[in-house]
């Protein structure tokens, strides 16, 4: 109970493994928020903002950001509904995550995987609506 706490309230430490189901989207890079707590920024890849705008100094897909939202909730099953706070509802596949740590905020850097997906961040790199970001990415999605 204190675990899934503090999963609730705090980043995940570096390092550390930890199960995502996925409740809702908000872009293509996340948040991705957790039914058991966290919320998931994806490692190693950058999406456009849901404005469409790109932050400076990382990479600048030329895919818009609803793209990217939509093929993230399509690899996670398909939406389920919207929030009232615009989120895309969702209800997939169990993911197992390896914290990168902090990722500004309350969101949670990670690599996660899923049966039938596989890596996360390297299936949204081949859905080509996302960048892989070399700064981040760690050898991954090559």
């Amino acid at each position: 109970m204190l675990i899934a706490l503090l999963l609730a309230v705090a980043t995940v430490p570096a390092g550390q493994m930890f199960t995502c189901t996925p409740i809702r989207v908000w872009d293509g890079d996340g948040p991705v928020w957790c039914r058991e707590g966290p919320r998931i920024r994806l490692g190693g890849i950058a999406a456009r903002e849901i404005d469409g705008s790109c932050r400076r100094g990382q990479p600048c897909p030329r895919a818009s950001g609803i793209a990217a939202r939509d093929a993230l909730v399509r690899l996670l099953g398909g939406a389920r509904g919207r929030s009232g706070t615009g989120h895309i509802l969702v209800t997939g596949p169990r993911l197992h995550c390896r914290s990168t740590g902090n990722a500004k905020g309350d969101r949670t850097g990670a690599w996660c995987s899923a049966p039938g997906i596989g890596d996360l961040s390297c299936a949204m790199i081949a859905t080509g609506t996302v960048l892989r970001w070399q700064r981040y990415a760690a050898g991954h999605c090559r």
